[in-house]
């Protein structure tokens, strides 16, 4: 009922008070049911991981197909916790940046949050064919696809950047990146190719937000090649690699080639670096320290060579 004893729930409650906070957020997810019998118990908001992972993309979301596919994900983890006629919508709103599904924040029902979810999967269906058509025209080029991935603030960003001499947006924030951003990457030999940057992975990431950002997803499965960007720094690396490349499978994507790139190498001991790449097979880089990058830049560029080979073998 209260996921915890109730003298576990009332000391958490005491500890709030003396805190003076008036927000509970729980690291696992909470149903409909506990959510109500902790709010009622501690008179304090609760939000559950979906909610405030949820609650943070909306405050990323700058673009409408980014804030399409958050509002379709918090209508969906909200569907069911409705109860009753005319339920309103704001009180389950909000979580921490206090901003609900849209910008409306309208007491809607079932029906009306059903219709509203159809509406959103149309636009994002519209969305889907203008990407496939993006991603069309880019094949026709015969350009190589790139794609980076990695857990969240791993350094994606400013990986892209370095490598293109660019200026996508870089913060150290989780999920600052949520719409898919392309460039063209040049290589030494005066060869090319698309290099794209994608939304970042967490553990356990919820099932609706997977099926809201399907659209930008689908990007991954025209790559021919991935960048798994890990930060070396993190305590819990090899957990958010695992996590990551989990998700991979999850898509049906594990099959396409990548490359392992340690980030961050600057902030540990180059000898543990050293270790990690030889027992992982990556290759170790700091995004800031162009220097760094050469070899990954090889890298890439030699499994492009390869894969260009193996194509044109199998075509004869």
């Amino acid at each position: 009922k209260y996921l915890m004893g109730k003298g576990m729930i009332s000391d958490l409650t005491t500890r709030s008070l003396q805190l003076g906070t008036n927000l509970l957020i729980f690291d696992q997810d909470l149903n409909p049911s506990q959510v109500k019998s902790i709010t009622d118990f501690t008179e304090l908001r609760v939000i559950d991981r979906t909610q405030l992972i949820l609650d943070i993309f909306a405050q990323r979301a700058k673009t409408r197909e980014g804030k399409i596919q958050v509002e379709m994900a918090q209508l969906k983890y909200m569907l069911p916790r409705l109860v009753g006629k005319g339920t309103a919508m704001s009180r389950l709103a909000g979580g921490i940046g206090g901003r609900g599904p849209g910008e409306t924040k309208l007491e809607i029902d079932r029906r009306r949050a059903t219709d509203r979810i159809n509406r959103l999967k149309r636009e994002l269906k519209s969305i889907s064919r203008e990407r496939r058509y993006r991603r069309l025209r880019r094949s026709k080029k015969g350009l190589p696809i790139i794609s980076i991935i990695g857990y969240t603030n791993a350094g994606k960003s400013t990986l892209l950047n370095a490598l293109t001499k660019s200026h996508v947006r870089v913060e150290d924030k989780l999920f600052a990146t949520l719409d898919p951003t392309s460039r063209k990457l040049r290589f030494p030999r005066e060869a090319e190719a698309i290099i794209t940057d994608t939304v970042g992975f967490i553990k356990n990431l919820p099932r609706d937000l997977i099926d809201a950002f399907a659209a930008t997803l689908e990007e991954l499965r025209d790559a021919d090649l991935l960048l798994h960007i890990i930060d070396i720094s993190n305590p819990y690396f090899e957990d958010q690699m695992k996590s990551c490349e989990r998700i991979l499978e999850d898509l049906g994507l594990e099959n396409i080639p990548m490359v392992r790139v340690f980030n961050k190498m600057d902030k540990v001991e180059p000898g543990f670096v050293a270790q990690q790449c030889k027992i992982f097979n990556g290759i170790p880089i700091s995004a800031i320290n162009l220097r760094s990058l050469p070899p990954l830049i090889h890298k890439i560029e030699y499994m492009i060579q390869r894969l260009s080979t193996t194509v044109n073998v199998i075509s004869q």
